[in-house]
């Protein structure tokens, strides 16, 4: 049984990442650090179905929380010979939701 809210946040990223066949790394091994894009591998649409479910869980207010910081819209070219601008995106961390969940409220910008 998961008791603690750190061990019920990672619980919640364990079930939402799945395990899939050709992953590397075995999907219940998450810790606070793990990134939500390189670690936990999800996309923006799974994140959306987990910010509700994380709310509804935890009485977390999301209201401050944008998924555009995290997942910004990349402006496509159809010149192959262009390379696209990087796009610096802030850190994801599955912490972030650990410490919002504590505090009541999403904490990040």
């Amino acid at each position: 049984m998961v008791d603690t809210i750190e061990q019920r946040v990672l619980h919640l990223f364990s079930v939402r990442a799945g395990a899939y066949m050709f992953r590397k790394q075995k999907y219940d091994t998450y810790t606070p650090e793990s990134s939500i894009h390189f670690d936990v591998q999800l996309d923006q649409d799974d994140v959306e179905e987990l910010i509700e479910d994380f709310a509804k869980e935890f009485g977390v207010d999301m209201s401050a929380f944008n998924i555009e910081t995290y997942y910004p819209e990349v402006k496509h070219s159809w010149n192959p010979f262009k390379k696209p601008d990087p796009v610096d995106v802030p850190d994801f961390t599955i912490d972030m939701f650990i410490q919002s969940a504590k505090a009541g409220k999403w904490l990040y910008d």
